[in-house]
């Protein structure tokens, strides 16, 4: 939270610098009003960037890897019939009783 705090208090800091110099440069007056409705605008758009940004990662991305990424779920099922396959070709005999014991240990869901 100081992290933010700080962050925040420099950028609206700067915000006002950057604001005078413009203001100097076009010889207009610097009003309070100017300067927050420049300032909090930029500040909306940035958070509005970002906070995007974030659902798209969080929510679509997740959402893709749910319906068909490799990491999904089919791709689980299919890794562990590989190795089902795997297990039973190395062991013939026993296979079948080591697939077993796995599966009462760990359980399908």
């Amino acid at each position: 939270m100081a992290i933010f705090a700080i962050s925040f208090s420099m950028h609206w800091t700067f915000a006002w610098f950057s604001y005078l110099d413009e203001q100097k440069a076009h010889n207009q007056p610097a009003e309070i009003s100017g300067y927050f409705n420049m300032t909090f605008r930029d500040t909306m758009e940035n958070w509005q960037s970002e906070f995007l940004q974030l659902i798209w990662q969080v929510a679509g991305l997740s959402f893709l890897w749910y319906v068909g990424s490799p990491q999904s779920k089919e791709g689980d099922e299919r890794k562990e019939e590989k190795m089902d396959l795997i297990i039973k070709m190395l062991d013939k005999q026993n296979g079948d009783a080591i697939l077993k014991e796995l599966d009462i240990k760990y359980p399908k869901k």
